[in-house]
């Protein structure tokens, strides 16, 4: 019985989700009708263009791929370290400087663009003077627009030590930096780097320190603004479109770590043979009751089930369809006699069962399984072991790690599958303020104009034009699809927030919910339900039935209110449902 119970509720709440999503379909679709004619006003308006004029910005390094740009970058003619077959490795990409042609903003607004996809490029600057941090703040600066998007490649860029042999024609993958800074993709990994190279007091050696759990990188088409900030204090802050994505310390967040541990286990240090280190053990003065029966089974036969006065014994669970018919082309002597298929006999559906009954199992009150002592405190423990301590023979510590080396070229050393990714206004420089005013000059300017010609020139959707995002898809269209998407959608979501991924995707939450019960309600039927299950399977397909008939009613009221209320909310739905969508596409790490 509670099985049956456990079931019918299940099949139930299925029901009732399924309702809702025909609800939430209907929704969407009165919505997109009501608010057609404002997104086909809204993007049919023209964006006026401003022009490039040059920022009067100064800066231990500023570029924005004026006119006169080759005579500060140079491409390389290297070749990759370590490479065996030369042609493969070579810096073979070409580099431009022009102007967008995706989602242009601003008229004879020229940058550093890619031109070649699967290719590795490398290009650098020199700086008229070295660049030298030390006690002050340092600000790192730029645009990267990913006009064919980014599936696998990197857009960072690389501040190269100052020395002598930093020669811009041998610029390659080998050449010393002392920062790394930028987007990088290729498949699951999405992330902006900052990686520095430190340099250990003790040995002069080189080591990268790469910061942990670093921001994800946005991958759109639109102009984005990439900004690094290290202040004296030791702390950094990574600003993406202006807005903090990232802070912390240079001292704490990085890997391997600027300072290494003061001591460090005694490598010579072993386990004497006796030592002891199980914290409990079975009592040894334990043993069996004399009344403990370890063969006793787990279920017995319930010998107080009786059949139920509607079993059909004599009939059989399986029977030949009656409407089954011998296919015209069976031949008997070669295909032997034909037997009609067999169907649920249908006067079993209106019994408890049918076919020879037998009673249920139950739990055996007696059995009590293997007999195990009990667990005691250990009197010999004596404490998990750990190795003594020793002091470090490497240790240091830099508690400076902001004053970086002299920095004296800027490069960009990638390898990517996409071309035309293109860089601008680079900064780089001591000043928090100048970056900003430089983002107000530019940015500013360019990124709103970019977002209203991208979505005046994305495409409208139609019948025939598959969704474009999961929030889209309607269940009747293609169930298959529709639950395959809704189930990636949440998982994509509850990796970060599970509660959020429950309030955007209640459709597969409620799912889970419902699995989880008739699980839960199979297994309580096999240990308690047995051959009494029968019976109530009729009365769980009415409920189901009901359900679902409520659920469908459901759905039509919420249409007609949201039909009622489009003409004056229209502009509030669409931009729920951008909302929703941009959030199954946003990034993650």
């Amino acid at each position: 019985m509670r099985f049956n119970q456990a079931f019918a509720s299940a099949l139930c709440t299925s029901a009732a989700l399924l309702g809702s999503v025909r609800a939430a379909d209907d929704i969407d679709d009165g919505a997109e009708a009501s608010s057609t004619s404002l997104s086909e006003s809204s993007t049919s308006l023209p964006v006026e263009k401003p022009t490039f004029t040059p920022s009067n910005i100064k800066a231990s390094f500023f570029e924005q791929f004026t006119d006169d740009w080759d005579s500060r970058w140079q491409p390389s003619h290297a070749k990759k370290q370590d490479s065996k077959a030369e042609e493969d490795w070579a810096y073979v990409g070409t580099w431009a400087v022009e102007e967008p042609h995706v989602l242009k903003a601003i008229d004879g607004d020229k940058g550093l663009v890619v031109k070649n996809p699967a290719a590795h490029h490398a290009i650098s600057a020199k700086f008229d003077k070295k660049i030298d941090n030390k006690g002050k703040t340092l600000v790192v600066q730029y645009e990267v627009k990913l006009q064919n998007g980014l599936e696998c490649g990197g857009a960072y860029m690389k501040l190269l030590r100052d020395n002598k042999e930093l020669h811009a024609d041998e610029f390659s993958n080998a050449s010393p930096y002392v920062i790394m800074f930028g987007p990088d993709k290729c498949g699951a990994t999405n992330k902006v780097h900052f990686i520095f190279q430190h340099k250990n007091p003790k040995t002069g050696e080189y080591e990268e320190k790469h910061l942990k759990s670093p921001p994800m990188a946005r991958i759109v088409k639109t102009t984005t603004l990439y900004t690094l900030i290290v202040n004296p204090d030791q702390t950094y802050e990574i600003r993406i479109d202006g807005g903090k994505s990232k802070d912390g310390s240079l001292l704490e967040d990085f890997s391997p770590s600027v300072n290494p541990e003061k001591e460090i286990d005694d490598p010579s240090d072993k386990k004497p043979e006796d030592w002891v280190d199980e914290a409990r053990i079975p009592d040894p003065a334990a043993m069996k009751p004399e009344d403990w029966n370890e063969d006793a089974p787990y279920e017995i036969v319930d010998e107080e089930a009786t059949k139920p006065d509607d079993w059909l014994e004599d009939e059989p669970s399986m029977i030949p369809d009656p409407e089954a018919e011998k296919p015209e082309d069976w031949d008997d002597e070669e295909d032997g006699d034909w037997v009609p298929p067999s169907v649920p006999n249908p006067k079993c559906e209106e019994a408890s069962g049918c076919g020879k009954w037998e009673p249920p199992m139950k739990k055996n009150p007696e059995y009590k399984g293997k007999w195990s002592a009990p667990y005691i405190d250990n009197p010999a423990y004596k404490g998990v072991w750990k190795p003594k301590t020793i002091a470090n023979p490497d240790y240091f510590e830099d508690k400076t790690p902001a004053n970086f080396e002299p920095m004296g070229a800027i490069g960009f050393e990638i390898w990517t599958m996409q071309n035309d990714i293109l860089f601008d206004n680079i900064y780089i420089g001591h000043s928090i303020e100048d970056a900003e005013q430089l983002k107000t000059e530019t940015y500013d300017v360019k990124h709103p104009i970019e977002t209203a010609e991208d979505e005046a020139t994305k495409p409208k959707p139609s019948e025939e034009d598959p969704p474009k995002s999961p929030m889209d898809l309607k269940f009747m269209d293609d169930p298959v699809l529709f639950v395959r998407e809704k189930v990636q959608l949440f998982l994509e979501i509850a990796k970060k927030d599970p509660v959020e991924a429950a309030r955007f995707v209640p459709e597969v939450a409620g799912g889970i919910g419902v699995i989880a019960v008739t699980l839960l309600a199979v297994i309580l039927g096999g240990v308690l339900g047995g051959a009494k299950a029968a019976p109530d399977i009729k009365k769980a397909s009415d409920q189901v039935k009901k359900a679902a008939a409520e659920a469908k009613d459901q759905a039509m009221d919420a249409k007609n209110q949201v039909v009622d209320a489009a003409a004056s909310g229209a502009d509030k739905v669409q931009t729920e449902v951008n909302k929703r969508t941009t959030r199954s596409s946003g990034p993650a790490e």
